[in-house]
């Protein structure tokens, strides 16, 4: 039997008792690190074969994990933190199993952007999971477009350190929304910071983060004008120019300087 095994994303504690349950009884256990897994079965005084299946060997080891368990072997599937396939390794995993026909199983348990959502209380009817952006700047641009016209939250991964160009590129793909930047989930020092994306994250750049942002507003109508036809829509009904100027701005969700260089800066 193969398990897929949701393990704690912060807090050891968080542990499920299937989850030990099958950790236990696992003939050997694939995960992302060993180094990792071993803390965590430490903590629990459990020990077991490992095998490393991470991004780089992900199919080999798939074909590995198939054939123990055609021999008989108990196999347990576990990523560093959380939901194995959740941005982290197992969906080649999962697809060569599934290919060939092998049953598996998936025990729940912690994952940190339903966590994140929670925290945040942004909307959560309707929302987008997305995960890490590409690497380079030009996909990114490409996956972003992609969810201008999202009605549903918006959710990212992120390492801390692209904290500032991931708002920065949301800011210039989306406009003004607001965003919420979760962070240390279970840890002592854990922590939910909204803020609009204009002003960008000014909290702590470390730890484990998730990246939240609102959703698209219900179309507005006069966003199907000209930059100019929304403008002079506003003053023919009595705005004065900076007023109106600052509401097209909000409508279009883009900064006023920019809309001042391109209607009024040649005028004035």
């Amino acid at each position: 039997m193969i398990s897929f095994v949701a393990t704690p994303i912060g807090n050891l504690k968080d542990i499920t008792l299937r989850a030990l349950e099958e950790l236990k009884a696992a003939d050997v256990i694939f995960c992302e690190d060993t180094r990792n897994t071993v803390r965590l079965l430490s903590a629990y005084e459990i020990k077991k074969p490992l095998v490393a299946c991470h991004k780089y060997n992900e199919r080999e080891a798939a074909e590995k994990l198939l054939a123990l368990s055609r021999e008989g072997k108990r196999v347990a599937v576990v990523s560093d933190a959380g939901m194995p396939v959740i941005s982290d390794p197992g969906n080649i995993v999962a697809s060569v199993l599934k290919e060939a026909g092998e049953p598996y199983t998936v025990l729940p348990g912690p994952c940190a952007f339903v966590c994140a959502l929670v925290l945040s209380a942004f909307p959560a009817r309707q929302f987008t999971f997305v995960g890490f952006l590409p690497e380079k700047r030009s996909k990114r641009l490409e996956e972003l477009k992609r969810h201008i016209h999202v009605r549903g939250t918006l959710i990212f991964h992120c390492a801390p350190q692209d904290l500032d160009d991931y708002v920065s590129l949301l800011y210039e793909v989306l406009g003004e929304r607001r965003a919420c930047v979760v962070r240390e989930i279970t840890k002592i020092h854990e922590e939910s910071v909204e803020f609009l994306l204009s002003e960008g994250y000014r909290g702590e750049k470390r730890g484990e983060c998730v990246l939240l942002v609102e959703g698209a507003k219900e179309e507005n109508p006069l966003l199907a004008l000209s930059e100019r036809e929304h403008f002079e829509h506003y003053l023919a009904l009595g705005m004065e120019k900076k007023e109106a100027l600052k509401q097209v701005a909000k409508d279009r969700g883009v900064a006023k300087s920019l809309l001042y260089k391109r209607l009024l800066g040649e005028a004035e």
